[in-house]
């Protein structure tokens, strides 16, 4: 198997479509060699613990109302070609994510870390759920198959915060300054959200380097 790591933010729409596009092309090549797994990068590692109105985020992000629209206008196109569908009205509160990104880490202890950044994309994207509410992400745990007591416990104490910080910190450090950013055997670096067939070439080629050497 090959590593592809993936860093990413799930409040974060360009990396919903990244996931759509390399999904389309994982369906597409069941043989595909990769070995995926979830990385931590928090586009507001300042926000506050209980978040912030997502309009007022949005204009203050953008610099005024009619940039956000526009904005968020080309996001919505881009969803919709890759077959998303974003309720973009129904979100309301844009989340600290710190504590989204303990339960990915935690999912990936127990070979569930996909379904659970599925399943967050889903709560935030489509169902407008606030995925920085302890509550929402114990729903999304046991929903994953996760024990919701034991992930509870851990979500009282500190767990796994530090590190969860770490990691952000040095992928900042190695350069990664958007996400999603896909990094392939620790060596090839493809960022943003790179369509199905670039990912189907990629994974042809692999595969036929594999055979070679087999």
């Amino acid at each position: 198997m090959i590593k592809l790591d993936i860093i990413s933010d799930p409040i974060c729409p360009w990396c919903y479509i990244g996931k759509a596009h390399l999904d389309r092309a994982l369906e597409k090549h069941p043989d595909h060699p990769f070995a995926i797994e979830w990385h931590p990068f928090q586009l507001n590692p300042d926000m506050p613990a209980d978040g912030m109105d997502r309009r007022t985020y949005l204009e203050t992000k953008f610099g005024g109302k009619d940039n956000a629209v526009r904005v968020y206008g080309q996001i919505a196109e881009a969803a919709e070609a890759a077959g998303l569908e974003i309720d973009f009205a129904g979100i309301k509160t844009t989340p600290n994510t710190i504590n989204a990104h303990r339960l990915i880490h935690w999912a990936g202890l127990e070979g569930r870390q996909t379904a659970v950044v599925s399943a967050l994309f889903r709560a935030y994207f489509v169902q407008g759920r606030d995925i920085g509410d302890i509550e929402t992400l114990l729903d999304i745990a046991e929903s994953a198959g996760m024990d919701r007591a034991m992930t509870a416990r851990l979500f009282d104490s500190d767990a796994d915060a530090d590190d969860i910080r770490a990691r952000d910190a040095n992928a900042r450090e190695k350069g990664v300054t958007g996400v999603p950013t896909f990094v392939i055997a620790n060596q090839h670096v493809l960022p943003g959200a790179q369509q199905p067939d670039l990912w189907g070439q990629v994974i042809e080629d692999i595969n036929a380097q594999l055979a070679e050497q087999a």
